[in-house]
């Protein structure tokens, strides 16, 4: 279904669906008369920002609505079908302050689960996500089909998680410059870069005097937590196992917490790591005769 709307975004904006015609565009092209509303404000949706489609008599929606915006349940994020299909066309439009573009559900602005303004970063992102709102069917709103809205609303949760990577990742690298004499260097993307050489120097002189079975459990925990802070600090005894867990589960248990658990999904990927750091933490005492 993905897929579907996905290659529909390069047919021509005017297609036939369910029968109509659906035209997907701004708020202003969608509108009645819609030659005479672009006159008037083109993309931005008109220059008094207003939706042109009228408010239906009755919606049966399963959304938190109110006379301008419309959110969508938690479930919405792990659910398979959250309700059918309350609204008839899909646009966008430039955000009320000009900057970044919001999806319209007919005449109301779409919000995250967390009642968050749906604001996005460039048009083509708007129009796509607004595209996996057009292609869904009359008979219910199927979210695991919009892969875009659903990695929108995970963007726009991060702030809190942010506080909360501070208070318990800061204290062990706190630990890190107190053990090894050097900071290490934060990065907030995904590529990052080189730490300071005399960090790298000490970590390695640290590995070069372990045992080739404390190597080995180093080594497995550094491959499941995709970290090597966290090993270095159940190996010096600084981190317990059930804290370690803690922290790599800490960006991932914020979503569950926030969207719930996907059974199959989540639950597994617990499991899977609880067995990989718990047998690594083992080996690792047995190997000291502890």
């Amino acid at each position: 279904m993905a897929t579907l709307a996905a290659r529909r975004l390069l047919l021509p904006r005017w297609v036939a669906a369910g029968g109509r015609g659906r035209l997907l565009g701004t708020a202003a092209e969608a509108s009645p008369g819609g030659e005479e509303a672009r006159g008037r404000g083109g993309e931005g949706g008109g220059s008094d920002g207003a939706i042109y489609v009228k408010k239906p008599a009755a919606a049966a929606a399963v959304t938190t609505r109110d006379e301008t915006s419309v959110a969508m349940p938690t479930s919405f994020m792990t659910g398979s079908v959250v309700g059918k299909r309350f609204y008839r066309d899909a646009t966008v439009r430039l955000a009320d302050d000009g900057n970044g573009w919001t999806v319209m559900l007919d005449y109301r602005t779409l919000k995250s689960p967390a009642k968050r303004p749906l604001k996005l970063p460039s048009r083509a992102l708007a129009m796509a996500i607004a595209a996996e709102w057009e292609y869904q069917e009359s008979d219910g709103i199927r979210p695991f089909t919009m892969p875009l809205m659903k990695l929108a609303c995970t963007a726009l949760e991060r702030v809190p998680l942010t506080q909360k990577q501070k208070e318990k990742i800061d204290p062990i690298l706190d630990w890190v410059n107190t053990e090894f004499g050097f900071k290490t260097v934060v990065y907030t993307t995904f590529l990052g870069d080189k730490q300071d050489e005399g960090l790298t120097r000490a970590v390695e002189t640290v590995l070069k005097k372990t045992t080739d079975c404390e190597l080995a459990s180093i080594d497995a925990m550094a491959a499941a937590a995709h970290s090597l802070v966290i090993p270095l600090a159940i190996f010096k005894e600084r981190l317990g196992i059930e804290e370690a867990i803690e922290l790599i589960r800490l960006e991932e248990d914020h979503q569950v917490d926030r969207w719930g658990l996907v059974e199959g999904g989540h639950d597994v990927d617990i499991a899977d790591l609880k067995v990989q750091m718990s047998s690594a933490v083992v080996f690792l005492g047995l190997s000291r005769g502890m």
